[in-house]
This record gives C-alpha cells, sequence and structure tokens, in this order.
C-alpha cells in the first residue's frame, strides 16, 4: 500500500491514507472531510515528523512564507507537480513563520527551501528560485 500520514484539515485527526486510491476521495475517519491529495497538503511541525517517517513515496516539501515574493512565484510549480504525481510523490507546505525548531533543524536560511524526504531521510534540497523544469526534475 503507498499510505501517507496526513493531519485532517478541519478535525485535525491523523489518518493513514492509501495513496494508491486517491481517484477513490480518501476521506477523514472522524469527520468524514475529503483529502485532496492532487495539491500540496500543509503540515506543521506538530504532524512534521509522522508524515516524513510513515509516508511510503517521496515527499516534497516546500518551506515558505507568505510574504514571499519568490515562494509565490514558485506555488503554482508544486501545483502543478502535486497534480501530475498525485499517488506517487507527496507535496507539503510548511510556513516557516509559524515552524521556527524545524527551520534550526534543517538549517534553513533562506527561502523558498524545498527538500525531499524518502524513506524518513532527507536526499535532497534544493534552495531559492528555480525554473519549473528544474523543480519537476528534482521531483523526478
Amino acid at each position: 500500500m503507498l499510505k501517507a500520514s496526513l493531519e485532517c484539515q478541519f478535525c485535525s485527526t491523523l489518518n493513514l491514507v492509501d495513496l494508491s486510491r486517491h481517484d477513490h476521495g480518501p476521506k477523514c475517519g472522524e469527520c468524514g472531510k475529503p483529502f485532496l491529495l492532487d495539491r500540496p497538503v500543509q503540515v506543521t511541525e506538530g504532524n512534521f515528523d509522522k508524515l516524513i517517517e510513515e509516508t511510503s513515496v517521496p515527499v516534497i516539501v516546500d518551506f515558505y512564507a507568505d510574504w514571499c515574493g519568490p515562494c509565490r512565484v514558485m506555488a503554482p510549480v508544486l501545483d502543478q507537480i502535486a497534480q501530475d504525481r498525485v499517488g506517487s510523490l507527496l507535496v507539503a507546505k510548511i510556513n516557516t513563520d509559524q515552524s521556527p525548531e524545524l527551520c534550526q533543524r534543517f538549517g534553513i536560511r533562506s527561502i523558498p527551501y524545498f527538500a525531499r524526504f524518502e524513506q524518513g531521510k532527507k536526499v535532497d534540497e534544493l534552495v531559492g528560485t528555480v525554473d519549473a523544469d528544474a523543480l519537476k526534475q528534482f521531483a523526478a
């Protein structure tokens, strides 16, 4: 099973979601609201480790801030990657203003900062505004 441990954005319940069944519209086991896997999922410091450790597909994490112009420029590219790779890759977003401990842990000094995780470990990183092809290659 291709799986991800995701927190429901509506009720905050952690769910083990079968990514291979994304076209069946997975729903939260507690409140029944849908998980929209064809777009980046919001992650917090509180659920980051569980997501990274319990997700069986690669995870691309976008460390961003709402005020960051380059981050806003990269957002549509990430949206497209999430849509194109739904079920085989998970795209997550972490707001750096709300997650200072994660930023310190990964030594993030500049955003946008993209990290690729596989089997619970960071395997690659990309910093700054890059062209769409470079980010898609990073996610491949």
